[in-house]
C-alpha cells in the first residue's frame, strides 16, 4: 500500500497522536510504502514514527499562528488564512492531480482539510483522525474577520469528504459532522528509566523531577525555585541554575523522562494529557479558557487520573509548588490501559481498502 499520511504542524500533538497509528498500521502491513506531508522537521517525525517513510516538508494546512504556546495571534492566523484559501479550486485541483501522479492507494489526515478535499477529487479514499478539527478552532477565533465566511464552508465540505473522521477520546463533539466515529484514547509509550533520570540530574532518591512540555510550541518563564524539586525543561529554557536542567542533557527520549518523572507541567493539549495519564504521571497545566478543547480535555483528565490546573499569572510563583505539593498527595489512578492506535489503524485499512 503506498500511503499519504498528513500531519498538521501545530506543535507536536498532532505527530502525537498519528505515530502511534501509523506504526500500528506498519506493524499490520509491513509493505506499507508511506509519505509525510508536514511541515514539521524530519527530525520531529522520526521521534515517533519508526519505520522509513518519505517526507514532503511543507505544511498542509494553517493551523493557528501562536504568539506563545497559549496565545493565538488571531490577526496573523486571519491573514494566513486568506492567503492559504486564495484560488481553493486550483490548489485542491493541483494536490489532486500530485496524488494521481504519485500512485497513492489512499490518505490519512490528522487533521489537514486540503488533502481531503484533493482525495476526494481525484477518486483516492481518505480518513481524518483528531481529537480537534480546524474548522471548529478557526472558528472559534476568526468567524468574525472578513472573508472567513467561504472559508469556514470550504473547510467544512472538505472535512465531509472523508469516508471517516476518527475521533479519539478525549475529544471535541464536532455533532455537525456526519461521518465521525468514536475510537479508544491514542499514546505511545516510554520506558521507566528512572534511576537514569535522577543521576543525570544529580538527584537522590527522594529528588521530585518535573518534566516542562508544551507541545513543543516556544513558551519561556522563570520557574520558581522549589525545595527537593528539578525542573525538566526544553533546550531553549537557559538559566543559570542547578535546579532547571534541559532537556538535550538528559540523554533520555521525551516520552521515557514523561515515564520516569514525578509530574508533567503543560498546557491543555492532548497528547500531554493522555500520555501522562497513561504513564500514571499527574498533571499540573495551565487553564485555557479560551481554547475550544479544555472543557472536554480537562474533565476526561480529572476523571482518568490526576490533575490539576494553574493560571498563567500563578504559574511562576510560589502557588506552582503547593499545587505540586497537591497533586502528589493524591491518590495514585490506575494507568490508563488503551488500544486506541490499533483500532485506528484496523479501521484506516478497512476504509482505505473497501
Amino acid at each position: 500500500m503506498r500511503l499519504l499520511a498528513v500531519i498538521s504542524h501545530h506543535g507536536l500533538g498532532h505527530l502525537a497522536q498519528a505515530g502511534p497509528v501509523l506504526n500500528a498500521l506498519y506493524s499490520i502491513q509491513p509493505d506499507l510504502d508511506l509519505t509525510i506531508w508536514s511541515g514539521l522537521s524530519t527530525e520531529a517525525l522520526q521521534a515517533r514514527v519508526y519505520f522509513p517513510f518519505q517526507h514532503r516538508r511543507e505544511p498542509a494546512d494553517v493551523g493557528l499562528t501562536m504568539i506563545d504556546a497559549l496565545k493565538v495571534d488571531t490577526v496573523a492566523s486571519h491573514a494566513a488564512y486568506l492567503d492559504f484559501h486564495q484560488d481553493w479550486e486550483h490548489r485542491v485541483d493541483q494536490e489532486s492531480e500530485w496524488l494521481k501522479e504519485n500512485d497513492f492507494h489512499g490518505v490519512y489526515s490528522d487533521v489537514a482539510y486540503l488533502p481531503l478535499a484533493a482525495a476526494k477529487l481525484a477518486g483516492k479514499p481518505s480518513v481524518a483522525m483528531c481529537s480537534l478539527n480546524w474548522l471548529d478552532i478557526a472558528g472559534t477565533y476568526l468567524s468574525d474577520r472578513p472573508g472567513m465566511g467561504i472559508i469556514l464552508d470550504q473547510m467544512e465540505n472538505a472535512y465531509r469528504c472523508a469516508q471517516a473522521f476518527l475521533r479519539p477520546i478525549p475529544a471535541m463533539p464536532m455533532a455537525w459532522l456526519p461521518n465521525c466515529e468514536e475510537i479508544a484514547p491514542i499514546a505511545d509509550r516510554g520506558h521507566v528509566r528512572r534511576k537514569e533520570l535522577l543521576q543525570a540530574v544529580g538527584g537522590r532518591g527522594n529528588t521530585k523531577t518535573v518534566l516542562v512540555g508544551f507541545g513543543g510550541i516556544g513558551y519561556q518563564g522563570d520557574l520558581p525555585e522549589i525545595t527537593g524539586v528539578t525542573w525538566l525543561a526544553p533546550d531553549d529554557w537557559i538559566g543559570n541554575r542547578t535546579d532547571l536542567v534541559t532537556f538535550k542533557t538528559q540523554g533520555l527520549s521525551f516520552l521515557d523522562m514523561l515515564a520516569s518523572c514525578d509530574a508533567l507541567l503543560t498546557k491543555v493539549g492532548y497528547g500531554s494529557f493522555v500520555e501522562a495519564v497513561t504513564h500514571g504521571i499527574p498533571v499540573l497545566y495551565i487553564d485555557r479558557p479560551d481554547w475550544p478543547e479544555t472543557p472536554y480535555l480537562a474533565d476526561w483528565l480529572i476523571r482518568h487520573g490526576n490533575g490539576v490546573a494553574i493560571s498563567e499569572s500563578e504559574l511562576f510563583t510560589e502557588r506552582a509548588g503547593e499545587l505540586l505539593d497537591q497533586l502528589w498527595n493524591m491518590s495514585p489512578q490506575p494507568r490508563l490501559e488503551t488500544n486506541g492506535a490499533a483500532e485506528a489503524a484496523h479501521r484506516v485499512l478497512n476504509l482505505l481498502e473497501s
